[in-house]
């Protein structure tokens, strides 16, 4: 099964397979850089991509060889003049303009970031700038031997945008994240898997190949407990420990009570292979559970599973419903 996902826009097509959300950056000419038009479509894609319930997993790429090379730097010249270069405040006035590019980063770094489903940046070739800020936003990053990463912000008199101080800096830590920033030296795709900026390298010839295979196992996993994993992972970056602990309970528990966790331990015993559905269920008997037992309920625990408000802590979410979108 495949169907296209509107965008509005040439620069950012978009499509569905196998549940898998194709995102595709397509200004080849111009190395795919960053236009108006794209982060808007890349900001409709998105949210698509995290309401649709046929997408189990998100993948950003880019057309033409290249990845993404930031903002348009020859763009950005022409208009030198009006002040509306991406950056400037467009004619609009500077708080205005600078409220703007806080709600472009927060719709699309952002979203990527936060979005309760695995999102995999696959790199042909140069992520740049901006560029790379949105790679670095994703979960996971596949990139072609041939592949070419650099902040490049400096050498155009830039401070950087797009969550890649953030991001770079969760990943590899502040010394090495202030050098590639300082520096804006280019790094291949070998030195950037040994220091940690990608996850996996390939030839660049079966990039695509090997991207949907790993995009497609995601895509049929659990997906309540990797949007649980996903909101556990990211709070660890910046979150209280006990917060996280408490977080990490919550969301293990709510997991014991899906029908995914429960075919799973069913599988594992019969040496099958598992099949997810995304759903809750009513729990069975403690007396039938074996592997992956949940915790007994704590006294502010109803007997749903669900956390009373007097027992919740800091950003744990009340579930709705007894379906979890996928």
């Amino acid at each position: 099964m495949s169907r296209t996902i509107e965008t509005g826009t040439d620069h950012l097509l978009a499509r569905v397979e196998d549940r898998v959300a194709i995102l595709t950056m397509n200004r080849p000419e111009r190395r795919n850089a960053l236009s108006g038009e794209m982060l808007a479509g890349l900001e409709k894609a998105l949210d698509e991509a995290e309401r649709a319930s046929d997408v189990g997993c998100v993948v950003l790429t880019g057309a033409g060889g290249g990845f993404c090379a930031g903002g348009d730097v020859k763009g950005m010249a022409s208009s030198e003049s009006d002040g509306s270069k991406r950056g400037g405040s467009g004619g609009i006035g500077l708080d205005a303009a600078i409220h703007r590019q806080r709600l472009s980063q927060r719709n699309t770094a952002g979203r990527i970031y936060n979005m309760p489903k695995p999102v995999i940046a696959s790199l042909p070739g140069a992520a740049a700038g901006a560029g790379l800020s949105l790679a670095l936003a994703c979960d996971l990053r596949i990139a072609a031997d041939t592949a070419i990463l650099t902040t490049a912000f400096a050498k155009v008199g830039f401070s950087g945008d797009y969550g890649g101080t953030f991001f770079m800096t969760q990943l590899i830590g502040s010394a090495k994240a202030r050098e590639l920033y300082y520096l804006s030296d280019r790094v291949t795709a070998k030195e950037a898997e040994q220091i940690g900026l990608v996850n996996r390298v390939v030839p660049a010839g079966s990039l695509e190949e090997e991207t949907l295979a790993y995009a497609g196992r995601l895509a049929q996993g659990p997906t309540v407990a990797y949007r649980y994993m996903k909101e556990n992972l990211n709070r660890a970056v910046a979150g209280d420990m006990i917060e996280c602990l408490d977080l990490e309970a919550t969301h293990h528990v709510h997991t014991g009570l899906t029908e995914d966790h429960r075919n799973a331990v069913r599988a594992f015993v019969e040496k099958k292979t598992p099949e997810f559905n995304g759903r809750y269920s009513p729990a069975p008997p403690r007396s039938n559970r074996t592997i992956g037992e949940a915790l007994p309920a704590d006294p502010g625990t109803s007997s749903s599973g669900e956390q009373e408000p007097a027992a919740r802590s800091r950003g744990e979410r009340r579930m709705q419903s007894n379906e979890v979108p996928t």
